[in-house]
């Protein structure tokens, strides 16, 4: 038996990370619990284990009588000096058991009860080697489904990627590597569960942390993010060092550092803005290439009021309101969007117009002015190369004609 037992010392401290003394005191307890049960209930036994050999030496403690009433308590004070010298009634003596026999009687129950250690060892030692790194990134191997879960083999313990901290789309197959957010530890009747996400906004922060040293070590900070999983991030970022484009630090080289995070996230989209404390001037960062137009703002209630054009529209708002979800989030104000209205301009009003246009020709009828409008001439310049023959054509008088191109003629070496 003593092999067994060092060949478990030795297991449990290599790959679980177990102490031998707490190993050691784990099973000591369940042997000698599991023996006092199979020799009989009420007989108190000490059990021993050797740290180096695993050798396994029992005692069971019995009180010095002159009359025994109960053997399995009680020794005679005969006996009892037998075994140790100067023994006196009233004295507790621990008398050796053979550890064949208690391993005969304690064997099956034991090992049962010592599992039930090592498991509640193994739960107890998670949230110790876990709490710290509660907060960051974490890589495991995706072992198996239960319930919907995602069970993660982290190594030394297992966790769990629940259904609602997956991204829409994404699905891994038992073996395939998995990088998550070690989002927090929950505290079970079975003991800690360790839950990951990657649907969280802080698993998105922390690539960045890793990937861009300039976050990393402080001169880019992220002021504000807004995120929906799957679909698209929108961060704003700020420098300390105006030497430092914010931005640029965190798209990289030829895109080089935003795309291994986008690979990461799965091919969702990170637009990277410029932050401004301004909440106008963030929103038309945050919408660009669409322009916010007729900003109203209630301070109030948080709210922002604008229009767009309406080629722009879609743009704002995005797939399913997402972009317009994602930009409210970003400012922490409430945002209306709305069509930019174009007034409407009739024929007539446009004809009107250049006629007005025309008219501005001193001693130009006014009437006239409308006719030659509607017949193309909409502004002075239109004349240039224009002979009396050509307004003839088009059914002006010969005087009009020439009335008409000796007015435009003034007006233009005039105002040349």
């Amino acid at each position: 038996m003593s092999n067994e037992i060092l060949s478990v010392l030795e297991y449990m401290e290599k790959e679980k990370g177990i102490s031998r003394p707490d190993m050691i005191e784990a099973i000591s307890g369940a042997i000698a619990g599991a023996a006092q049960r199979g020799i009989g209930a009420g007989r108190d036994i000490r059990v021993e284990i050797n740290p180096k050999t695993g050798a396994l030496k029992a005692w069971s403690v019995l009180n010095v009588v002159d009359s025994v009433a109960d053997d399995s308590v009680e020794i005679h004070i005969e006996k009892a000096r037998a075994i140790r010298e100067g023994a006196q009634i009233g004295e507790t003596i621990e008398k050796e058991i053979d550890p064949a026999y208690l391993g005969r009687i304690a064997a099956q129950t034991a090992r049962q009860a010592i599992m039930q250690r090592i498991r509640q060892f193994e739960k107890d030692r998670i949230y110790d080697d876990y709490k710290d790194t509660v907060g960051d990134i974490v890589t495991g191997t995706v072992r198996r489904r239960e319930r919907g879960d995602l069970i993660i083999d982290l190594g030394k313990a297992e966790a769990i990627l629940p259904p609602r901290e997956r991204v829409p789309g994404e699905d891994y197959a038992p073996g395939e590597s998995i990088r998550c957010l070690l989002l927090k530890i929950e505290q079970t009747n079975r003991g800690p569960d360790i839950i990951l996400s990657r649907s969280n906004i802080n698993f998105v922060r922390r690539l960045f942390e890793l990937e861009v040293t300039e976050i990393a070590d402080g001169t880019v900070t992220i002021e504000a993010m807004a995120r929906e999983p799957g679909y698209r991030t929108k961060i704003a970022v700020n420098s300390a060092d105006p030497k430092v484009d914010p931005v640029g630090a965190c798209v990289g080289a030829r895109g080089a550092r935003v795309k291994t995070i986008v690979r990461e996230l799965g091919g969702e989209k990170i637009d990277i803005i410029r932050y401004f404390q301004d909440p106008l001037a963030l929103l038309e960062e945050a919408l660009k290439p669409a322009v916010p137009k007729n900003i109203k703002v209630n301070e109030v209630d948080r709210r922002i009021h604008f229009e767009v054009a309406e080629d722009d529209l879609s743009i704002a708002i995005g797939r399913k309101g997402f972009n317009a979800k994602l930009t409210s989030r970003l400012l922490g104000w409430k945002l209306d969007i709305g069509k930019e209205e174009k007034e409407a301009v009739g024929f007539d009003e446009k004809v009107a117009k250049a006629a007005a246009g025309l008219a501005a020709i001193p001693g130009l009828d006014p009437d006239l002015a409308a006719r030659l409008v509607t017949s193309g001439f909409a502004s002075p310049e239109v004349f240039e190369g224009v002979e009396a023959e050509d307004l003839v054509g088009l059914g002006y008088t010969e005087e009009e004609a020439a009335d008409v191109l000796s007015k435009v003629e003034a007006f233009l070496s005039e105002n040349a």
